[in-house]
């Protein structure tokens, strides 16, 4: 069987997961919503353990951290009065952290996010949170478009099922989704790194 390439190792570019301590990261609307909200993640519990394992390493080597939170409606998915738009506990930001609100699925839309992350002066960012193939993977997209190199912890990612097109009514599994979107970010975007033991310092 023919093996398979991403575009980055058909140019024979040698993407590496950032360094801790030479990166900023950006945690992506790691909020009660995808807990005990209208959308509620499969798998959250181990997911929300890796990104709390990803701030604490973050933390203990001076890494920045920007926390991204996403703002919906009134009433509302992510209602900004509501508990939907909190943080998760496990990911909660300290009182000296960043922290960015959006409207938009890229963080970079209507923000204040790059001016950020230009004031930190890093150039590689490592990316976290929730939704893989919604606001992470548009985030990230965007981050590269800029000129950063990324970073994305595929344990501190997940989303949610998806019906399949043409109105078949089935859906696509939540991990299937997952892999897809990290697949698509590492064919050119971005280093996809497995879990936070696989990030150096």
């Amino acid at each position: 069987m023919t093996r398979v390439m991403t575009l980055l190792e058909m140019v024979g570019a040698q993407r590496r997961p950032a360094a801790l301590s030479q990166a900023g990261v950006v945690v992506i609307d790691a909020q009660r919503e995808y807990a005990d909200g209208s959308l509620p993640l499969p798998d959250l519990a181990p997911k929300t353990a890796e990104i709390a394992a990803l701030l604490a390493r973050a933390r203990a080597c001076g890494a920045p951290v920007i926390h991204v939170r996403h703002l919906g409606q009134a009433g509302g998915l992510f209602d900004p009065q509501g508990e939907g738009a909190a943080f998760l506990p496990e990911a909660a930001p300290r009182p000296e952290e960043i922290v960015v609100e959006k409207r938009l699925p890229n963080a970079f839309a209507g923000t204040e996010l790059l001016a950020e992350i230009r004031r930190l002066g890093r150039d590689e960012l490592i990316f976290a949170g929730f939704m893989t193939h919604m606001c992470v993977s548009s985030t990230v997209r965007a981050a590269f478009d800029l000129g950063y190199g990324c970073t994305v912890v595929a344990a501190a990612t997940g989303t949610r099922p998806l019906p399949k097109t043409g109105g078949s009514g089935t859906a696509l599994a939540a991990e299937t989704v997952h892999e897809a979107a990290l697949a698509g970010l590492a064919d050119r975007f971005a280093t996809v790194a497995r879990d936070v033991a696989a990030l150096p310092d």
